[in-house]
């Protein structure tokens, strides 16, 4: 391995370059810290109604916890979207440590590529690593790379697939490419122990790692774009890359990644303007310069008994704060395309999902003065924004409880103000949908991008069907956290279990089971309207909507004949059905609009020859 001289190098700007970053930190602050104040004076006035009392004041406090998140989300898509307008490269101008997609540059450094798994579909993890290996034979890069397949599976059928499979994989490309299978027997940490085990295996043996999932899929000329980016770039950490759907035929996943499409290129270009060097770390599709995450990324075991002790779970803000807190930067590469996952099929598979991020991102209160010393200030506000997130969800449920037990309290004369409140209704859903907007404006206002979902109608009618969606997905997931978060604080921990990544049907019965007090939620609110709402209500009746929906959601949305047949008539078209990559042809090639190529995926028959396996 050639080792790059240059790696050694701290991080450096130019001092005018940084203080242009702090100018860009204070206003973005100034805008939120502004636009939060207008927003709670609006809500003060919408409760002047009869006056101003202990119950109005609760409503208050529970509106400002829901806010950060929201009034952030805004004007990062209004910052994203006028970049977006007014530079020629928004990728650049965010990141302008970024290589060029062409850079001709010989790649000299050693690449790990972990794929970290535990009770997976061996044969998917599999399809997607022999397609990425085969995009990097052909650029003629491969000898630069490793294959880690890093398993903390349990159950003996999966280690046996993964067994067959991992090797088929080292046959396959043996004198092209290394490939390595670990199962560790014990798994304490979970993903981040699992990735940490191999820097101590491994480490010194690559400069780079490329952390993958098992539902991970990135094209060639993304990973050498970030690996000559780091290459040219001592100062760089962490390269985290934007992450879309893959083409789904679930009924679910479809309007969720469809909505991500529109919501997340105006957020992250916006994000990036501001946060610049100290931005986030998402747990996978990102390259990471493996000496500083060695010397300074090892995560504590957080003491105290409970949930929220132990072996962190969400290990990737925590690394990326550590990482920049030792001098390097982490950043974003805010470029649609190149860099996929699977989506959860199902809602119930979504909630499962959410209420691990939900624990993970609660231990960082359990972390101690010392953990956090020295902390970038942009790092300490995205790990208390990352608690707020999920402290959000119980002050929207409290704020629609009290706001409409308050309709019943005998009052004479209007609850609330009318036009006060008509004003915050509409200021609130034009910061909850901005992200969106900004994206469908951007796209409305060319016809190749019209084209790339599929034309404008099906632009504009999946998006208006996405927000309902959206809309009434809210209450669900509010309430699914605020009884986790409840769970959390009786010792209740989540189940660490595979995500079920393939489209599958669920049963009345397992829908009830776990949504039941959603439903109740529902019958609740709508039993209380129905005997005291004055025409306001309508404004908070659609919260009340989605918990009573919630089962009817979750079994039509799971429903495989639905999902085959939005598919097929094309709602919530994405841009890699119209215009697919490569890879995602050959990963998906039943559900891409354009003309599939042949595939040369392995069989289900696949050989035995030996691999090398590491115990």
């Amino acid at each position: 391995m050639r080792t790059l001289d240059s790696m050694e190098a701290g991080p450096s700007a130019k001092p005018q370059m940084q203080v242009a970053l702090v100018w860009r930190r204070w206003l973005f602050a100034s805008l939120v810290v502004l636009t939060t104040l207008a927003a709670l004076g609006l809500m003060v006035w919408t409760l002047q109604a009869g006056g101003f009392d202990w119950l109005d004041l609760l409503l208050v406090l529970c509106f400002a916890i829901t806010l950060p998140w929201t009034v952030i989300g805004f004007w990062n898509a209004v910052l994203g979207l006028l970049i977006m307008r007014l530079s020629p490269d928004p990728a650049q101008s965010v990141c302008p440590l970024l290589s060029a997609a062409d850079d001709p540059t010989p790649i000299v450094s050693s690449t790990a590529l972990l794929s970290c798994i535990r009770n997976e579909d061996a044969a998917q993890v599999a399809r997607h690593l022999d397609r990425m290996i085969d995009e990097l034979a052909d650029a003629g890069v491969a000898d630069r790379f490793h294959i880690y397949v890093l398993s903390d599976s349990t159950w003996p059928e999966v280690i046996a697939a993964e067994e067959e499979r991992i090797t088929w994989l080292a046959d396959r490309w043996s004198g092209v490419i290394d490939v390595t299978y670990r199962r560790r027997a014990q798994n304490p940490g979970f993903k981040a122990g699992n990735v940490r085990d191999f820097c101590e295996r491994w480490g010194e043996a690559h400069d780079f790692m490329l952390v993958l999932d098992a539902d991970s899929l990135m094209a060639a000329e993304t990973i050498l774009r970030m690996v000559r980016t780091l290459e040219a770039q001592p100062q760089l950490g962490i390269l985290q890359t934007l992450m879309v759907g893959l083409p789904s035929d679930s009924a679910f996943a479809r309007p969720f990644q469809f909505g991500m499409r529109l919501g997340m290129k105006s957020y992250s270009i916006g994000a990036a303007w501001w946060q610049a060097d100290a931005g986030p770390y998402w747990g996978h599709n990102a390259l990471i310069r493996l000496r500083p995450f060695i010397d300074h990324c090892e995560l504590p075991r957080l003491a105290g008994v409970g949930p929220l002790s132990g072996w962190v779970l969400s290990h990737d803000q925590l690394e990326a704060a550590w990482m920049r807190r030792a001098g390097y930067q982490v950043r974003v590469m805010p470029i649609e395309g190149g860099s996929w996952e699977e989506n959860p099929p199902t809602l119930l598979e979504f909630i499962r999902r959410d209420l691990r991020w939900c624990q993970g991102n609660m231990q960082y209160l359990r972390l101690s003065r010392d953990q956090l010393k020295g902390l970038h200030p942009v790092s300490r506000w995205q790990l208390r924004l990352a608690v707020m997130m999920f402290l959000a969800s119980p002050a929207w449920v409290l704020l629609m409880m009290v706001g409409v037990l308050r309709m019943g309290f005998g009052e004479t004369g209007p609850v609330y103000l009318p036009a006060p409140g008509a004003a915050l209704f509409v200021l609130v859903m034009g910061m909850v949908f901005a992200p969106k907007l900004a994206t469908i404006l951007d796209a409305l206002s060319s016809r190749a991008a019209r084209q790339r979902f599929g034309g404008g109608g099906r632009l504009i009618i999946g998006s208006l069907s996405e927000m309902v969606f959206s809309m009434l997905m809210a209450p669900i997931m509010a309430i699914a956290h605020s009884l986790f978060l409840l769970g959390l604080s009786m010792g209740r921990a989540v189940v660490w279990g595979p995500q079920r990544r393939v489209t599958h049907g669920v049963r009345l019965f397992d829908a009830l089971r776990r949504l039941w007090p959603q439903t109740l939620f529902g019958v609740f609110g709508f039993v209380w309207l129905a005997e005291h709402a004055p025409p306001g209500a309508l404004v908070i009746s659609p919260f009340f909507v989605g918990a009573l929906l919630a089962v009817p959601i979750a079994v039509s949305s799971a429903a495989p004949e639905l999902g085959r047949l939005v598919a097929r008539i094309g709602l919530w078209r994405t841009p890699d059905e119209v215009e697919p990559a490569p890879l995602v042809r050959a990963i998906k090639p039943d559900l891409v609009a354009a003309v599939s190529q042949p595939s040369d995926a392995p069989s289900a028959a696949w050989p035995k020859p030996a691999a090398e396996v590491v115990d």
